[in-house]
């Protein structure tokens, strides 16, 4: 079977990746089976190809991929029942217990997320998931973005989709006394789709466009099913302002600029509007969280109109915000890069070398960085060295080996 059929038009694969999601989250409430909503779109689609070129589009061609792969998949059922498959019988039935209109997409979508985001499944696993069902991206995309064989992806998601039947893991939104842990870990993988787009983990470019995009668009959509909570709206805030500066933070050959060093001319301007359109919104509610906090330093940077207007005491108390309430080395490490500008790298430095943090190549990078400014030179080398060590992306590694060598 395909993961997509086959091209036929700008417009169906534009549908595809727009509809997917919702069209899988509806025929999954239709028939409580996540496999046979994907093979009845899929079968719906591969119909879209033959017929809308000639016909040209529905009126509302979400609605008719619903409506056909409904139909075409009670037809298959049925045809199933006949040799007395059960697991086929219990799907028609519940097909057929089910309301022909499409119902709450709102609430198919919601179910969707937090299915595939539950935490009995890997976070690999719900990201896997969270893009393949909810994204529409194909195996074959997702084991690239990820690095992995397309074989390995799919053998993952396969696993996935039998763990979540076999463990009857429920299709639904969870009870709101779960809400919070389990919307913190739908949170999290959209992050970190974003995250690995901005800054893969390897490879030899730097940024992933398409991760960055379809992680906002899953922001969005988020947003849009979850008004009312506030992180939520904080990490799609986070995410906007984060982009904003995307274009700025490479040049010409994919090398990485600095944020100090970014022509700010180029960050875009609609994005950073929004992102602190939606940060004010938050801080007028005044339930702060870590999503909207970071979103907050980011829109202080925003702010700045060159490196040296920067308000880094408001910077450095929004960090010690984030620490009271989600302590971590990765965030103090973060603190220090504001420290140093505040108080001086001798004071950041003390701070750094108390984190316990060897494996992570940013810790040695900020470390270098600082030895550098303190004019120990020799330690510098040496700490870009393991920065160097510990990154596979290629274009994080040139910009290490840059460094070291322009302090000689």
């Amino acid at each position: 079977m395909s993961d997509r059929p086959a091209p036929a038009t700008a417009q169906i694969d534009r549908v595809f990746r727009d509809e997917y999601g919702r069209a899988v989250a509806v025929l999954t409430r239709y028939f409580g089976d996540i496999d046979i909503a994907e093979e009845a779109i899929q079968d719906a689609f591969a119909e879209a190809v033959q017929r809308w070129p000639e016909s040209g589009p529905p009126p509302s061609p979400a609605g008719w991929i619903i409506t056909t792969a409904r139909n075409r998949a009670i037809d298959r059922l049925r045809r199933e029942t006949s040799r007395d498959e059960r697991h086929a019988q219990a799907a028609l039935l519940h097909a057929l217990d089910v309301p022909a209109e499409e119902g709450s997409v709102r609430d198919d979508r919601l179910r969707l997320i937090f299915t595939c985001c539950h935490p009995a499944l890997a976070r690999s696993t719900q990201v896997a998931l969270t893009l393949r069902l909810l994204g529409g991206l194909t195996t074959p995309e997702i084991a690239r973005a990820f690095f992995v064989s397309e074989s390995t992806m799919a053998q993952r998601i396969v696993r996935a989709k039998g763990k979540i039947r076999a463990a009857r893991i429920p299709y639904r939104i969870p009870r709101e006394a779960d809400l919070p842990d389990r919307l913190k870990s739908v949170l999290a993988v959209i992050y970190l789709i974003f995250n690995e787009g901005y800054q893969a983990s390897s490879g030899d470019r730097l940024v992933r466009a398409d991760l960055c995009a379809e992680a906002i668009r899953l922001g969005r959509l988020l947003a849009e099913l979850m008004p009312d909570e506030p992180e939520v709206k904080g990490l799609l805030a986070l995410m906007l302002l984060t982009e904003s500066r995307r274009a700025a933070r490479t040049g010409p050959a994919g090398d990485l600029v600095l944020l100090s060093d970014q022509d700010r001319s180029r960050w875009n301007r609609d994005l950073i509007a929004e992102g602190q359109a939606i940060v004010r919104e938050c801080l007028r509610r005044d339930q702060p969280g870590v999503y909207q906090i970071q979103a907050a330093i980011n829109a202080v940077h925003s702010d700045a109109p060159t490196a040296a207007a920067t308000d880094w005491r408001q910077i450095l108390a929004l960090y010690d915000q984030l620490m009271a309430i989600a302590p971590s080395p990765v965030v103090a490490l973060n603190r220090a890069v504001a420290v140093a500008e505040v108080d001086g790298p001798d004071v950041a430095l003390a701070v750094v070398d108390g984190l316990d943090l060897d494996g992570y190549h940013v810790f040695h990078a900020v470390r270098a960085d600082l030895l550098n400014r303190l004019g120990r030179n020799a330690d510098a080398a040496q700490a870009y060295d393991r920065a160097m060590a510990r990154t596979e992306n290629a274009a994080e590694r040139a910009f290490f080996h840059a460094r070291r060598d322009a302090m000689n």
